[in-house]
């Protein structure tokens, strides 16, 4: 059942989600309707109550009756007013009721009022103010059944009872809006994780698939542009290009079949997961270069490359990966040098170099993505990556990772 289904069964304050003692005007709901009908009912009990017990006493004018009755009606009538203005309905009943017992009825609810929709301090001062005339009343009107004390004291316990069950009211619909608006927090708050959550998935989606695809369908749109602008070039170079093409989809499209397999998560594909790059499969990813065309020389210089933590160099051989992309694109006929250092206990440090080009090239457009996907990658791999320019005019790409010892 949602708010607008049973916003008939709470009172104005609760359905709308400000606080109580908010100024605002707000629709009686079906609930405040009852309740101040039940209100003025019990006030309008109480005053003729109180009539019935000043007409009973011979020595009490005719006039005096009819002046009570009237002003017990007008401070009954004045309770409908009680939720808009429940400080200056209070003060004006306190007065009104030091001369007139017909209306304790109305002071009593207007009291209540007071206290559930006021803070503490107007409902403290009225109701100091209200205990104040408790004593005067029976001295102004005194009511020859009751004697002065008793008369006393069981006003002052009408407007404690009052005023307390009003703050009592008031801390609970606070206490319950208070509920309401954390829970509201908490489900923003997941709201937000969730998108966020959903937001950092998209770029590690997007993040895999250029760094994987990228170096494919690069391959593929230089030697599609080396056939489309030499149309006269030997056969065997022509066969060998298209080689080149049908091998680079074909790796693509395996690929984008393993991405697709981690998107629809373990046992929907049906297919067993393709082994992942590691240090020891940088060789073949420098001889494809080489295949490609690229003039690419490799140094490294690790000891035992295949005791890499395997996470640490599938980091490497992403990284040369976009390294050898962006000098295809960029620095066409460029000769690239890919080194890497270290060990246990000292990590790993991976350079790609390549210099200025010398010779008009057509660009391949690009995102800038990929080396912002590789400062990702490194950093949470426990490492560093920096790149830019070269003193001679290329550029560099140099990348720290962990390679923790024993």
């Amino acid at each position: 059942m949602t708010r607008t289904e049973y916003r008939w069964l709470l009172p104005s304050a609760m359905a709308d989600p400000e606080l109580p003692g908010d100024r605002a005007r707000r629709r009686r709901t079906v609930r405040d309707w009852v309740v101040d009908i039940t209100a003025f009912l019990c006030a309008a009990f109480i005053g003729m109550v109180a009539v019935s017990v000043i007409e009973a006493d011979e020595s009490t004018a005719d006039v005096v009756v009819f002046v009570d009755s009237v002003a017990g009606a007008a401070a009954c009538c004045a309770l409908w007013l009680r939720r808009r203005w429940p400080v200056g309905l209070a003060v004006a009943l306190t007065a009104v009721a030091v001369v007139e017992p017909v209306a304790v009825g109305a002071l009593l609810v207007a009291l209540f009022s007071l206290a559930v929709h006021r803070p503490l301090k107007p409902t403290a001062i009225v109701g100091a103010a209200a205990l104040a005339t408790v004593p005067v009343q029976p001295l102004v009107r005194p009511d020859p059944q009751t004697g002065y004390l008793a008369s006393v004291l069981f006003g002052v316990l009408l407007v404690l009872l009052a005023l307390s069950w009003g703050m009592g009211v008031r801390s609970r619909r606070q206490l319950v809006l208070s509920l309401r608006e954390r829970a509201r927090r908490a489900e923003a708050e997941a709201e937000l994780r969730a998108e966020r959550a959903q937001r950092l998935a998209r770029e590690a989606i997007a993040r895999e698939m250029h760094d994987v695809l990228a170096h494919r369908l690069t391959l593929l749109s230089v030697h599609a542009g080396a056939l489309e602008f030499r149309p006269d070039a030997p056969t065997a170079e022509i066969a060998r290009a298209a080689g080149v093409i049908r091998d680079s989809s074909h790796e693509a499209l395996q690929d984008l079949r393993e991405i697709i397999g981690v998107l629809r998560g373990p046992g929907e594909s049906g297919e067993g997961e393709r082994p992942q790059p590691t240090l020891t499969t940088l060789d073949a990813l420098i001889e494809e270069s080489r295949q490609a065309g690229m003039d690419v020389t490799l140094d490294q210089r690790v000891a035992a490359p295949g005791e890499a933590p395997a996470a640490t160099g599938r980091t490497v051989y992403r990284i040369a990966q976009e390294c050898l992309t962006n000098a295809r694109k960029h620095a066409p006929g460029a000769e690239v040098t890919v080194t890497v250092t270290g060990g246990p206990g000292d990590g790993l440090t991976v350079e790609v170099a390549n210099p200025a080009p010398t010779e008009p090239f057509e660009r391949v457009p690009g995102s800038g993505q990929g080396l912002i996907g590789l400062t990702e990658r490194a950093t949470l791999a426990g490492g560093s990556l920096e790149h830019g320019p070269a003193p001679d005019g290329g550029f560099l790409v140099r990348a720290r990772l962990p390679w923790p010892a024993g």
